[in-house]
Parts: structure tokens; C-alpha cells; sequence
């Protein structure tokens, strides 16, 4: 069965920077054509878009949450890379284990699990 899915659209006042940061920092794969106002980038099961926009008040009030057993893994990948503005991976008063990064136009991405799929 073909489940629908949820896919954040996010806000990038600089598509090639989102795409640079995503492809370089977050091993993501560029999955469309290049496109100086759109992009998609997906790695594994996680896929992000972004739209084009000058209004650079909208990514730092923008975010996503990435959830699965995966993210201990990748806390760990994105550490030993010494990807910027990650936070440490911890327990959050809402009992989930979660860690977050910034990308470089303010979008947060917020990535957790349950403490006991650690």
C-alpha cells in the first residue's frame, strides 16, 4: 500500500545555500532538476522541499520534527561530522529524546524518538 505521507515545505531566501547545506552538511540527495526556487532533497524515508522566498523573518520561525529510530544514528553522524549548531541529544520535558539543528538560514529541524527506542 502507497501510505500518504507528510513532507515539510520550508522557506530559503538562497535555494543553492539551502541545497549546498543539505547535500554537504546532511548527506540529503538532491532529488529534482536544478531550480533556482524550489528544492528537494531526501535522504532515506526523510524528504524536505523548500520554496524560494525574500522575506528573510519566515525560516527562523519555520521548523520541522523528524521522528524514528534513526535519529540516535544520526545525532551521532552529524557529531563525528562536527555539523554546526547541533545541539546535544537529550530527554526534553515531553519525554523525547531529541536533538535540533539550525540550518543556515534559521529553519529549525527538530529530530526525536521516544527514550526507550534509544
Amino acid at each position: 500500500m502507497d501510505y500518504a505521507r507528510t513532507i515539510p515545505v520550508l522557506p530559503s531566501p538562497d535555494i543553492k545555500a539551502s541545497r549546498d547545506f543539505y547535500r554537504d552538511e546532511l548527506c540529503f540527495a538532491v532529488v529534482q532538476p536544478e531550480m533556482d526556487d524550489y528544492l528537494i532533497v531526501r535522504r532515506g524515508e526523510m524528504e524536505i522541499h523548500f520554496w524560494c522566498t525574500p522575506d528573510l523573518a519566515l525560516p527562523p520561525v519555520s521548523s520541522c520534527y523528524i521522528r524514528g529510530g534513526e535519529v540516535p544514528s544520526l545525532h551521532a553522524e552529524f557529531s563525528e561530522r562536527g555539523v554546526e549548531k547541533l545541539s546535544p541529544f537529550t530527554v526534553r520535558p515531553w519525554n523525547m529524546k531529541e536533538f535540533y539543528i539550525h540550518d543556515p538560514h534559521g529553519n529549525l529541524l527538530r529530530f526525536g524518538c521516544a527514550p526507550e527506542e534509544v
